[in-house]
């Protein structure tokens, strides 16, 4: 496959986009969409979250040191951009978007109960980086729907359903489709002993 050279971009795509909830010292609630997150550990179970300092909840998750990932399923697709767009300086998202404050068990902010999965979090370093800041959270609890839950206790990610962000094309992927399991690629082929 030929290739041709561009600019170093993030084109690490599709990747998770989420829902982050986050809440002020005054108890106000406020959601910003994110792209740029992942798992960073397993033991601890750590995920990350990078934001531009500019952004409201930059200053709210600093000060706090807790944040709620939400994994949000690809049917409201419409709400995660809408927390994208507008601020939460001057908007209060929840009741904007039509989305369900849940309170959680261990941090401040509230789950979203409309996601299909919630990682409750607190702050264990924040990296400057350039344009953004990662913010690097220990997950302290999780939250996973009782739909997505199998009869034998397995978690259904047909149910979970998560969305992707593609910076590429700035547009959003559903993530779901199974294509293979962890070692399938070494069962034994027909044929072959």
């Amino acid at each position: 496959m030929k290739k041709r050279t561009v600019k170093p971009s993030t084109y690490l795509s599709p990747v998770p986009a989420v829902l982050v909830t986050c809440q002020d010292k005054g108890g106000r609630p406020n959601i910003l969409t994110v792209a740029w997150t992942g798992v960073v550990c397993s033991d601890p179970p750590m995920v990350s979250i990078s934001l531009r300092p500019s952004r409201y909840s930059h200053g709210i998750i600093r000060e706090s040191g807790e944040f709620v990932v939400n994994i949000p399923p690809v049917d409201i697709v419409r709400k995660v951009d809408q927390c994208g767009i507008v601020s939460g300086k001057r908007v209060e998202k929840f009741s904007e978007a039509g989305l369900t404050p849940v309170p959680a068990e261990k941090v401040s902010p509230p789950l979203i109960d409309e996601c299909t999965i919630c990682l409750e979090c607190r702050v264990r370093e924040i990296v400057p980086l350039g344009v953004h800041d990662m913010f690097l959270g220990e997950i302290v609890a999780t939250h996973v729907a009782e739909e997505a839950f199998d009869s034998n206790g397995a978690i259904r990610m047909e149910i979970i359903n998560p969305l992707g962000y593609s910076a590429v094309d700035r547009s959003y992927r559903a993530m779901g489709d199974a294509l293979g399991s962890y070692g399938y690629s070494r069962e034994e082929k027909p044929g072959r002993r």
